[in-house]
């Protein structure tokens, strides 16, 4: 589990130079409740700093999590050593394919808290700035594991080293991974993202169905 405080930094690109993007571990407990609607809402984590409201945060992107399984790749890729939280994660898991869970998958995090995957992680400027890697955007968004979102359907508290269990998921085929392609690289996709419904990012459903009547299915 990392939180993250903001911190003025060079590369953000966010007017006000400040960015919560450098989550560092922590053990807990730590509240996790719905932070409030985009542009309002930031971390569904208490003391964890959200800095642009406009693009991050709110109750569909409440939580990020990404894998260790994910980062220890890219810790072979890159030859540097990653911490948990270094890609700017909440929960940093480990035998969970993050990025292959279902839009709608609900995990049990703990005793109390159940969160549902919303959509994957879309790279940006500050997240390059922060691993101070060149064509990092490109570099992650070909790569394909963006790590999920994740909205709170019970709030609660969680610490360091628990367990996350899948409590629901969902019959279609609608995985993070094809989601992430579907709006970045190959958005020929995005009729494919309508059976995961309104579990689905509201911005990424809107994006789906204004393909399908621009398009067809």
């Amino acid at each position: 589990m990392n939180l993250g405080r903001a911190k003025a930094v060079p590369y953000t690109d966010n007017p006000a130079g400040v960015t919560g993007i450098d989550k560092q571990p922590v053990d807990g407990p730590v509240r996790v409740a719905p932070p409030g609607p985009k542009g309002v809402g930031g971390s569904g984590l208490a003391g964890d700093a959200v800095c642009k409201l406009e693009h991050h945060g709110g109750d569909d992107q409440a939580v990020y999590a990404m894998a260790r399984e994910d980062l220890d790749e890219w810790e072979h890729e890159l030859g540097r050593s990653l911490a948990h939280g270094a890609f700017g994660e909440n929960l940093t898991t480990e035998g969970l394919d993050v990025s292959g869970a279902r839009i709608g998958e609900r995990w049990r995090v703990g005793p109390t808290v159940l969160l549902e995957v919303t959509s994957g992680r879309i790279p940006c400027r500050t997240f390059q700035g922060h691993l101070d890697e060149k064509g990092w955007v490109k570099r992650f968004t070909r790569r394909g594991a963006p790590g999920a979102y994740l909205r709170v359907i019970e709030p609660g508290e969680i610490r360091a080293g628990d367990l996350v269990e899948i409590a629901h998921r969902p019959d279609h085929d609608v995985t993070v991974a094809l989601q992430f392609r579907a709006v970045t690289v190959e958005r020929t996709l995005l009729p494919r993202l309508l059976p995961a419904g309104g579990a689905l990012h509201p911005e990424v459903l809107r994006q789906a169905r204004e393909y399908v009547a621009k398009h067809g299915a």
